[in-house]
């Protein structure tokens, strides 16, 4: 059956079965466009897909699904590599949306203190020991940063390593993508969802494309795929119905919900560096992983920072099957040894034993007034409590709580807009030296639609940059190459 004649069959379907005025066009890409204009029925459709493939055209296309960091990527990275490929961004939603809201609106780009590859791999919870290869040899951070500097971004990198384009805003970054995939002539369509994928025996990929908003329906032929929709059930289904498996994704990166009125109360108050680890009822080894260094916030609801957004990365899938309930243990002064922290205590109470112990916080321990506070409540120690007053007990107590202070996970937060999720494809199934599917010629992967996760301080977007770089060159390679035999047998 010709395509021409799908297209056909499908009008007629339509005109009977909904009695609607259907119009055939063509879009600039010379895809056919079926828009039936609903009347008093509601719109069904069934793909009609063509059994025999039309007559090759002089170009190839590629369609790629996602408008985020690494779809967007890949994209101007293939129409780079091979100028004559057509290139095409799908996107359901707003392109580069979780750029924008990154890092509080500035965009946390990439990390700049992992120039070791391994380091910089140990970054990963899902994806830490297959990406110690080629994958970041192949486009790493320093490679980033060097992509967006040299079309204008200027970047900073911060202490912690995070970097960030100078200017503190997202739109530089977004408008640098969108600026150069324009130039290079890749072509960005939003509002649009494809609902369908199959690999016709001609090896070209079938896809199905609708916009809800005008019940229209587009019939597409690619002859590459990329799949970058992120943790989007969209981009899962699409691996499933081209004979992928999907790992079963779950929460990463959240803030712990942790039931304490008094801890309330201290809302906002910031530590540079604690160590906290976690214990779950149904882990009973030791898993180094789930103890994590660095700052730590408490908020209205629990606890935040990237210390205790680590731990929520490793443990993602225990906490899972936790049911997000847990304890957590926090040392809040982990450069004093627990022995040291009482003598320093002990001489405290020699010092100022007719001072009030609430006004007179040991400064080594560079504590704010109102935690040493909520630390002396849970001890019992009234507000006017004297420091003579405060038995050799109590010292060892406040010791004890200061570097092993525990608190009950009830729950978690979603890290608000800039959610990520473990699972996806699993990495066993594509080629990671060119992202593409061991299973499906011509199918590629990248970003977070794969089972790859890492945690907070610009590793996301560094796999997404990564794995839409490599996939991006080896569709253009294979196009260049197509293009280059298709010429010679002219």
């Amino acid at each position: 059956m010709s395509f021409s004649l799908a297209r056909y069959l499908l009008n007629l379907h339509l005109s009977f079965s909904s009695r609607t005025a259907s119009t055939t066009a063509t879009n600039n890409h010379g895809y056919i466009l079926l828009a039936p204009k609903v009347t008093t029925t509601k719109f069904t459709t069934t793909a009609i897909l063509r059994e025999e493939p039309q007559k090759p055209s002089a170009e190839e296309l590629l369609v790629v699904v996602g408008g985020g960091a690494a779809g967007v990527y890949g994209a101007i990275r293939a129409k780079t590599v091979a100028p004559n490929l057509k290139v095409l961004v799908i996107e359901k939603g707003k392109l580069l949306s979780k750029v924008k809201v990154s890092g509080g609106g500035r965009c946390n780009v990439t990390n700049g203190h992992c120039a070791d590859n391994l380091v910089l791999a140990d970054h990963y919870p899902r994806g830490n020991k297959e990406l110690r290869g080629s994958f970041f040899n192949m486009h790493g951070p320093m490679d980033t940063m060097s992509w967006f500097v040299d079309r204008g971004v200027d970047l900073k990198t911060e202490d912690d390593g995070r970097v960030f384009p100078v200017s503190n805003s997202s739109s530089s970054v977004i408008d640098c993508l969108l600026s150069e995939a324009k130039c290079i002539g890749v072509s960005l369509q939003t509002g649009k969802v494809v609902t369908s994928a199959s690999a016709s025996a001609s090896g070209k990929f079938l896809l199905k494309m609708e916009r809800r908003t005008l019940k229209s329906v587009e019939l597409v032929e690619a002859d590459y795929l990329l799949i970058a929709s992120g943790s989007s059930p969209q981009g899962h289904n699409l691996a499933i119905q081209l004979g992928h498996s999907i790992i079963d994704p779950v929460p990463s990166l959240f803030t712990f919900k942790i039931e304490d009125a008094q801890l309330i109360e201290l809302s906002g108050v910031t530590f540079s560096k604690v160590i906290v680890k976690l214990k779950l009822e149904n882990v009973q080894r030791n898993i180094p992983h789930l103890t994590q260094i660095g700052p730590m916030l408490v908020t209205h609801w629990g606890l935040s920072g990237p210390a205790i957004l680590r731990l929520s990365a490793w443990g993602a899938r225990y906490l899972y099957t936790s049911g997000y309930k847990g304890k957590l243990i926090v040392d809040f002064v982990p450069d004093l040894h627990i022995e040291d922290l009482k003598s320093m205590l002990s001489q405290q109470k020699n010092r100022f034993l007719k001072q009030k112990v609430l006004n007179s916080c040991p400064v080594e321990l560079r504590l704010v007034k109102r935690f040493w506070k909520y630390i002396l409540d849970r001890e019992g120690l009234m507000g006017d409590t004297l420091w003579a007053s405060v038995s050799n007990n109590s010292l060892v107590f406040i010791a004890n709580l200061l570097k092993h202070c525990t608190f009950e996970v009830k729950g978690k937060g979603q890290f608000k807009d800039e959610f990520v999720t473990a699972g996806g494809v699993p990495l066993s199934e594509i080629h990671l030296n060119t992202m593409e599917s061991r299973i499906q010629p011509n199918l590629y992967f990248a970003g977070e639609v794969l089972n790859v996760d890492g945690v907070t301080g610009g590793f996301n977007f560094q796999n997404a940059w990564s794995g839409g770089y490599i996939a991006g060159s080896s569709i253009g390679r294979v196009a260049g190459n197509a293009n280059l035999e298709g010429a010679m047998r002219i």
